[in-house]
């Protein structure tokens, strides 16, 4: 991924419908979602979700394809995972990193509950992997 490529995702995910369209088409995976169901899921109007289908599209994030008479979107994961790695290639100089979790409070107040991502190459000081026996009960 070049600057340029970058530069059109990261502001086609600048917005937040746009950030929220994107999030539901990775969650619903490969197989995607038709515009109905995004629109539905969303709250959005089909004008207001076509808009930003666009620029997601333009940006590469988004594919479409038909299927009978519906038009179904999906996430263009490569295009995400490529967004990843051009923003996590020069990291710590190329060394490996100890990337600290936020604390348990900011977490809460931004409304978020899981840790941030990290890139393979990288080490989270503190994690473990997630399984039954490391989820806080409630």
């Amino acid at each position: 991924m070049n600057d340029m490529e970058a530069a059109r995702a990261l502001s086609a995910l600048g917005h937040e419908t746009r950030l929220a369209i994107f999030r539901t088409l990775v969650q619903a995976g490969p197989d995607g979602l038709a515009a109905g169901d995004i629109a539905r899921r969303l709250d959005l109007a089909p004008s207001v979700l076509s808009f930003h289908l666009k620029d997601l599209r333009y940006a590469g994030l988004t594919g479409s394809r038909q299927a009978g008479r519906f038009v179904i979107y999906s996430a263009v994961f490569s295009a995400m995972t490529g967004l990843l790695d051009y923003l996590t290639e020069n990291c710590c100089g190329g060394a490996d990193c100890v990337v600290t979790p936020p604390a348990l409070g900011k977490l809460r107040s931004t409304g978020s509950r899981s840790a941030p991502a990290t890139s393979p190459r990288r080490k989270v000081a503190g994690s473990t992997p997630r399984n039954s026996k490391n989820r806080s009960k409630k």
